[in-house]
């Protein structure tokens, strides 16, 4: 561990929100009373809009904070390592092969593909059908978060120490290095994933260290970037008056997180206009559905800027895949608990910000819904959902490797207490839905001008 330096109509079954505050689950989000909507056309809208814009001070929902400033020196490094392959074992694949700003920083497909593929995103094949566990999470506003991947495993707590999987092999010359909170910390473990970008025993020389000589691979890795006089330059200008061999890949984790903040933060959607009172912003459709989802549980989890509460929660959603390793058939992914060690972890997950959400699909932490509306579906009823999806479902369905695994009543029976009474019709979840799509900044649409022409390797660069 290190210390980092400074830098109308929602039906519930049978019970109602003030049963919710009665649930045994520790402190539980007080309900909250719904304002009657007025009466009039154009006065209603107006009142309508006051409303909104109270409810959402009352949940901590506010405006965006700026982002932290990022050097150009910094920010031209981090692109550079995010989009080089020279970053992976065998040198074909690099961060940005699974968040691609073409696919809105994701790589469109429910669970990832890493090393020893060929293609991009959806069309992206792996000769021996292999997945990586997890939906490779969008980039989007990182700054608003501190627990990084789906299970948090990367974090800083509340001390200012950074938790993270490699212990104190995370040095305090490597923490001197980073500016972005866990953020600094974002480009350390991929690297590392034999699956993700680090190849088999055997196959190159990263690959040839042992798993838990964390330092040697970072270490080789400084060396591999050492070798091309490109890459010394860039470094020695992202940290004036540092020389390059004084330097660890503490030092590129930071200029990676750096460029994810200079180039994925956005903040002018509808939902921002209208904060700054605008009520035309919003159509009348998504201020319903901002009315709706206000008054609902989902505020409970999705508050904050970034509309994430940066905290836990089992939201009933299958499983699949290869999974990590856990439960009876192995294919199972405990999530939160696989860090915590904690029992009540078990299949909690990150809850995701909710800004450009309609960009980002497949959905969940195994990509278990690739239709938006069909995602905010399952939290109606979500324990008969989960009970009626099938196989036939499983977005990414290729050759049986993605079996479902056989969990769903061990889900159901640990699912988060705000989501066991949610009940609604199609009309709501389709106003939810047209409020989603208020949180999406325009400019987010089309990313292709952040992918370079060329890296300074010379490898190829996805396209």
């Amino acid at each position: 561990m290190s210390r980092l330096p400074r830098a109308q109509s929602l039906t519930l079954l049978p019970l109602t929100f003030a049963l919710l505050a009665a649930c045994s689950e520790p402190d539980p989000v007080a309900p909250l009373d719904v304002v009657p909507l007025a009466s009039g056309v154009t006065s209603e809208s107006r009142q309508l809009a006051h409303q909104v814009r109270s409810l959402a001070a009352q949940r901590g929902i506010t405006p965006m904070p700026p982002r932290p400033q990022v050097r150009d020196g910094l920010e031209k490094l981090g692109q550079m390592l995010l989009f080089d392959r020279i970053l992976s074992g065998n040198r074909d694949i690099s961060c940005m092969t699974c968040h691609h700003p073409r696919l809105a920083t994701g790589d469109g497909r429910s669970l990832a593909i890493g090393q020893g593929a060929d293609g991009l995103g959806p069309s992206r094949v792996h000769p021996a059908t292999a997945f990586i566990p997890r939906n490779a999470p969008p980039l989007f506003n990182l700054h608003l978060v501190k627990h990084l991947f789906w299970d948090g495993r990367v974090a800083v707590d509340a001390t200012g120490t950074l938790q993270t999987p490699a212990g104190d092999k995370v040095t305090p010359a490597m923490t001197a290095a980073f500016e972005f909170g866990s953020l600094s910390a974002i480009g350390l473990f991929p690297v590392l994933s034999r699956e993700e970008m680090r190849g088999a025993a055997g196959a190159n020389e990263l690959a040839n260290i042992p798993d838990d000589n964390m330092s040697a691979v970072w270490d080789g890795l400084m060396s591999r970037l050492g070798a091309i006089p490109k890459y010394r330059q860039l470094f020695e200008a992202a940290y004036p008056g540092t020389r390059f061999d004084d330097m660890n890949f503490g030092h590129a984790s930071n200029a990676m997180a750096g460029f994810l903040l200079k180039a994925f933060v956005f903040d002018i959607s509808p939902w921002d206009r209208f904060l700054a009172g605008s009520d035309p912003a919003l159509t009348d459709e998504q201020l319903d559905g901002a009315f709706k989802f206000m008054n609902a549980p989902c505020s409970q989890c999705h508050n904050g800027a970034g509309f994430s509460d940066d905290d836990f929660h089992n939201v009933a959603l299958a499983q699949f895949g290869p999974g990590h390793g856990n439960g009876p058939s192995a294919r199972d992914d405990f999530g939160r608990m696989n860090v915590t060690g904690n029992p009540q972890d078990i299949y909690r997950f990150r809850s995701t910000m909710l800004r450009n959400v309609e960009l980002t699909g497949p959905y969940g932490h195994a990509g278990e819904f690739t239709d938006l509306k069909r995602f905010i579906d399952h939290y109606s009823q979500s324990a008969e959902k989960l009970r009626a999806y099938s196989q036939a479902d499983v977005p990414d369905l290729l050759l049986g490797a993605t079996l479902l695994t056989d969990n769903t009543e061990s889900i159901i029976a640990t699912r988060d207490f705000r989501i066991l009474p949610v009940a609604f019709d199609d009309e709501f979840a389709g106003k939810l839905t047209s409020f989603m799509h208020a949180l999406t900044d325009d400019r987010a649409r089309n990313l292709s001008h952040l992918t370079p022409r060329k890296v300074p390797s010379g490898l190829p660069v996805d396209r």
